[in-house]
């Protein structure tokens, strides 16, 4: 992927991604309305706010794609700014945000994310979040159900494996997609990092769906976009390959678990997922680890 691009980048008639090369913000404007997909965290709301007044938006819609920090953080923000946007997410959603131990974490990883931003010259003069955010008062979506923007059309697509109301949008009118983290995290130059973090084969399932939609665009919450027939494929087939090998990994590793966790936690933590705090990532390769294992359930021997 080319780094350092200049926001916002205008993909195709009607898709415009707002953000950094760290959080993408996908506008998607039809002739009668627009929505904005993805959240991102409190340190891009501001830098997406003024982009959005650059291009003289004002959102109709604030999709949520999950209710993960990196993905919900910015929601305050965006609602404050845009009183009159309808927010949606997925079914599950509110009920894995209203779990007694999200809010802390939600809170602490905007903090060290801030941070991290910051050090990359990416500074923002919003304060951290002091509480978390809510979906209070927000149209939870179901499979299939659609909202027409004038010429252009949201559908809204379950996407099971990665996180509680994981939520991926289609346009089919031009064959955008945007997958929310269900492919797992680019690393550019690297690859996919797997995160199957609620099963491994709904991952793989909603890896092959979403292939089978035959997409001319892929879009990426982090770090990239894909567009047309064979970079398409290829970020379908690297992502499927990243999660079998690192699955086969684990199941073929007869040490003791902590032991394969911190080889994993080891190899992990560089480059661009030094964005999250060490004991995030050390809590996704043991959901790596815990799935891989649950996974194998039901296999005949």
């Amino acid at each position: 992927m080319e780094r350092n691009r200049q926001y916002p980048l205008r993909l195709a008639e009607g898709l415009t991604v707002l953000g950094h090369d760290y959080f993408h913000h996908y506008l998607i404007e039809g002739t009668d309305r627009s929505a904005l997909v993805e959240a991102g965290v409190s340190a891009t709301a501001d830098l997406v706010i003024g982009q959005l007044s650059s291009l003289g938006v004002r959102p109709d819609f604030l999709v949520v794609s999950h209710p993960h920090a990196d993905h919900i953080n910015g929601l305050p923000a965006l609602r404050e700014a845009f009183p009159g946007a309808t927010v949606i997410a997925g079914e599950g959603a509110p009920e894995f945000l209203a779990h007694p131990r999200t809010g802390a974490s939600l809170v602490a990883d905007d903090r060290f994310i801030t941070r991290f931003l910051a050090g990359k010259g990416l500074r923002t003069d919003r304060p951290t979040l002091a509480e978390p955010p809510s979906l209070e008062g927000c149209r939870v979506v179901s499979e299939g159900e659609s909202i027409d923007l004038g010429g252009r059309t949201l559908v809204f697509l379950d996407a099971p494996g990665h996180s509680p109301g994981n939520l991926a949008v289609h346009v089919p009118e031009t064959g955008v997609l945007l997958v929310s983290d269900s492919l797992g995290y680019l690393l550019p130059g690297q690859g996919f990092f797997p995160i199957y973090f609620t099963g491994y084969a709904d991952y793989m399932k909603t890896i092959d769906r979403f292939e089978a939609l035959r997409p001319r665009f892929i879009g990426l919450p982090h770090q990239g976009t894909f567009s047309g027939a064979e970079e398409v494929s290829r970020a379908f087939a690297e992502a499927r390959r990243a999660a079998r090998e690192i699955r086969e990994r684990i199941l073929g590793d007869s040490r003791p678990d902590e032991e394969i966790l911190r080889d994993l936690y080891t190899a992990s933590y560089r480059d661009e997922l030094t964005l999250y705090p060490e004991e995030n990532i050390i809590g996704c390769c043991r959901l790596l680890l815990r799935r891989s294992r649950e996974s194998t359930k039901g296999e005949s021997s």
